[in-house]
């Protein structure tokens, strides 16, 4: 929900990184926002629940890469 948020507020995401345990929003916020990201016209819980833990991969991966990190990443700005 943190990158997901800042993202639909045209954030930039170049130098922000997940905090675990940080609370933003509202219940009902993010559930909005994982069901705007998630492309189904009307998500069930089964499609939100495979959707959220395949962008945590995803996002993970990111974060980890030696392409989107503060020293390399200057080189891609926006990667």
């Amino acid at each position: 929900y943190q990158y997901l948020s800042r993202y639909k507020r045209k954030k930039n995401l170049d130098h922000f990184t997940f905090v675990p345990g940080r609370t933003e929003g509202t219940e009902k916020e993010c559930l909005v926002c994982l069901m705007v990201f998630c492309q189904r016209s009307n998500p069930s819980w089964t499609e939100l629940s495979n959707f959220t833990p395949f962008l945590n991969f995803q996002l993970k991966k990111c974060e980890n890469s030696v392409i989107c990190s503060m020293v390399v990443g200057g080189e891609f700005s926006g990667f």
